[in-house]
Formats: C-alpha cells, structure tokens, sequence
C-alpha cells in the first residue's frame, strides 16, 4: 500500500478555501497517524469539498478507506484519482498500486493483477508493485487449482452418489424380486394345500362310495342266502 502522500501545493486555489482545504487535510493525517480512519475520512471528504481539491487529500481519502477494509470504496477512490492524474506518471503508477491491493484484499485476484500492471507501465522499476503483481499471479493460480481440485471432488462426489442410487436401485429389484419369490412359493405352497385338501376329500368321498358299494353287495348276499326254498313233502 502507498501510505497518504504530504505533498506542497504551489498554485494556490482561492486564499481562505485553499488554507481550510489544507487544515481538513493536515487534521485527518494527525487522526490517520493515530489510527482513527474514520474520523480522517470524514477530514478528507470535507477537504475534497472544494471543487479544486488537492490530490493529497483524495489519495488520502483511499488510504483511509482501506484501514478501515472498505475495499471496495477504497478501490473506486484510487481508480478516479488514476483516471485523473493528468499524465502524472508517479501518481498514477501510485493509485494503481493501491487500487491492486484493494482488489487483492477483495479477493479480486484478476482485477488486481490488471492494475499492478498498469502500476508498472507508468513506474517500471518499482519493485513493492512487482512483488505484489507476482504475488497476486501465484494466488490466483492456487485459486484456480483449488477450483479445479473442487471441481474434480465434486464430480467424484456426484459419481458416488450415483453409484449409491444404482446400488440402491439394484439392492430395491432384489430385494422386490426376493420379496416376489416369496410370494410366488406362498401362493404355490396355499394351491398344494388346496389341492391336497380337494384330493383328500375326493379319496374320503371314493372311499364312502367304496365302502357303500361293498355294504350294498353283502346285504344283497345275505339276502339271497336267507331264502328258503319251499317243497312239499307230503
């Protein structure tokens, strides 16, 4: 991160405006030392309220902005003030810088590599923005190894969990199947039952039959062999 920059104005901006400007300026670098970024961001808004504000007081605005892990209001800050550098090289490399880490602590990691090189095509040789660009670079690809990795345990998930429905699918036609056998041997056992019975009762009802004929057959014996034969013997 570029700390606030303390730069010397030498165009003036209108007397009393100017030196107000610079009073809310110098008072949110005292609260910035201390630590209270919120009170040295409202400093720096009520410097930046004069049309002409200074350039300190809106790259300190961001500075603050970040301390207080607003990266995102931290990011927009940086990215107007580089878009409104004006050719300043130095100033526009040093936004840049800070918008990179803003992005970068936002998880940002693509958007922050495009704004470390652009960091570097306006200050070649600053090494702190090359160490954060590579830095970024490494942690994107750990990302991306990371999604992937994700990726390929989800798809090993899913394949399991598919594997388990077809397990389960399997196990419930096996288990219907067995469930159906049984069935079917309890429905054969009843019709062995039932025509065991009918047999039964056809064999007892035979036997009667049987047993009468053979009854009938002896009671007509038996009569014909009590008949008497008469003859006169006189």
């Amino acid at each position: 991160m570029r700390h606030l920059i303390i730069i010397i104005l030498f165009l003036l901006t209108g007397g009393q405006l100017f030196a107000q400007e610079k009073s809310y300026v110098h008072k949110g670098n005292e609260l910035y030392q201390q630590k209270k970024y919120k009170d040295a961001e409202d400093d720096y808004r009520r410097s930046l309220e004069n049309k002409n504000a200074s350039i300190e007081g809106n790259f300190n605005l961001g500075d603050a902005l970040y301390k207080q892990k607003k990266f995102a209001d931290a990011g927009e800050q940086f990215n107007k003030l580089a878009a409104s550098a004006n050719n300043n090289k130095l100033l526009t490399a040093g936004a840049y810088h800070n918008l990179g880490n803003s992005l970068l602590e936002d998880k940002k990691l693509e958007e922050s590599i495009a704004a470390y090189k652009k960091a570097l095509l306006n200050n070649p040789k600053d090494d702190e923005t090359r160490y954060n660009l590579a830095y970024a670079q490494e942690k994107l690809k750990q990302q991306q190894k990371q999604n992937k990795d994700n990726k390929n345990q989800d798809k090993k998930n899913q394949d399991k969990k598919d594997q388990n429905k077809d397990d389960k699918n399997k196990d419930n036609k096996d288990k219907d199947k067995q469930n159906q056998d049984q069935k079917n041997q309890q429905q054969q056992q009843q019709q062995r039952d039932k025509l065991s019975k009918e047999d039964a009762e056809r064999m007892l009802e035979a036997l009667n039959n049987q047993e009468k004929q053979t009854q009938d057959k002896l009671k007509n014996k038996k009569l014909k062999g009590s008949k008497l034969n008469i003859t006169k013997d006189w």
